[in-house]
């Protein structure tokens, strides 16, 4: 989004699953001005979505609200057949299970309009087994976001073997309008792209705490002053091309490249005793230092909202980031 009032054309979309992810989407969508519906089986799931959204509702203010946005525009439909029924597009967020998944899926493609796209918050499953049981499994695709939803743009869009290159399409476009960076990944594969990547890191943040090498605030000193300063401008491979000097990466690979053999990461997790888990419980309290989870993901809004304000200062050309169609 930008940070002036815009105006859009209003949409009715369905959100089904009213958990951290389908709050987050619904104030995404509702700040870019459209009608969403909720269909959850808790309608306490509801009331904390509703919650939710008015705690993010300032920091999108800040950055800029569609001229029809409200956050009396959501609303709670219990009954999935209705809730989907007229929908313009749907955003599954059911919990990360592939047999829950895969009848939920089922069931709002058999009562949803057959030109509406179906698409799944999966961090990880394979769209072409969400989409097996559907009568329309070429409108079904994930479509991943990123915590907190209504700031991070990045939306990793995934076609299973059956979506049609028009869904994905239809997705790219429609996520662009909510001011996302859609990157359409270009081969299904488990965990797609970014998640990935965290997992790799998180495996070797274990370790680091299992071995007693770092605390876990060492271990995130390490990332927010270091790395993390770079990626969050350069991502990875272009961080390593400076590394090389005048020459670029190709100078950085042939001196550096042979340490990639060193055994210095593991790629297996550690096991999670109980040992573990109250080294790095501890040390997130430690760090938390008495504030709730509410301010610390004020606190990270905050700083989100700013840095993104930069990464767009520096990177204007990727404001039309698509990914590979």
């Amino acid at each position: 989004m930008t940070q002036t009032e815009h105006t859009t054309d209003s949409l009715r979309i369905t959100l089904v699953g009213a958990g951290v992810i389908g709050a987050g989407w619904a104030a995404r969508c509702l700040a870019a001005g459209h009608d969403v519906i909720v269909s959850d089986p808790s309608a306490e799931a509801f009331e904390k979505l509703q919650a939710s959204v008015q705690q993010a509702w300032p920091v999108l203010r800040k950055r800029g609200l569609a001229a029809e946005a409200s956050t009396a525009r959501v609303r709670y439909e219990p009954d999935l057949a209705a809730a989907v029924a007229q929908a313009d597009f749907i955003q599954e967020s059911a919990p990360e299970r592939e047999d829950l998944k895969r009848r939920l899926i089922a069931a709002i493609d058999a009562a949803a309009p057959a030109s509406t796209p179906i698409a799944s918050s999966s961090s990880g499953l394979l769209p072409s087994r969400l989409q097996s049981d559907c009568a329309y499994p070429e409108r079904v695709l994930v479509a991943h976001p990123f915590n907190p939803v209504y700031l991070l743009p990045l939306v990793e869009l995934v076609g299973g073997a059956q979506t049609a290159h028009e869904a994905i399409a239809q997705a790219r476009d429609f996520y662009q309008q909510l001011g996302m960076r859609p990157l359409v990944v270009r081969r299904e594969i488990e965990g797609f792209i970014a998640d990935r990547l965290m997992e790799a890191l998180w495996r070797e943040a274990l370790h680091l705490v299992n071995d007693g090498v770092a605390t876990t605030e060492e271990v995130d000193a390490a990332v927010v002053y270091g790395a993390g300063l770079r990626w969050s401008l350069m991502g990875t491979f272009l961080t390593f091309h400076l590394a090389g000097g005048d020459a670029g990466m190709r100078h950085m690979l042939e001196q550096f490249g042979p340490a990639l053999k060193l055994p210095w990461t593991k790629l297996e997790a550690p096991e999670l005793t109980d040992d573990l888990i109250e080294r790095v419980v501890d040390g997130c309290e430690r760090q938390a230092d008495g504030r709730s989870v509410d301010q610390l993901a004020e606190r990270r809004d905050e700083f989100l909202s700013r840095l993104l304000d930069l990464v767009s200062e520096y990177w204007p050309e990727n404001e039309g980031l698509t990914g590979h169609i």
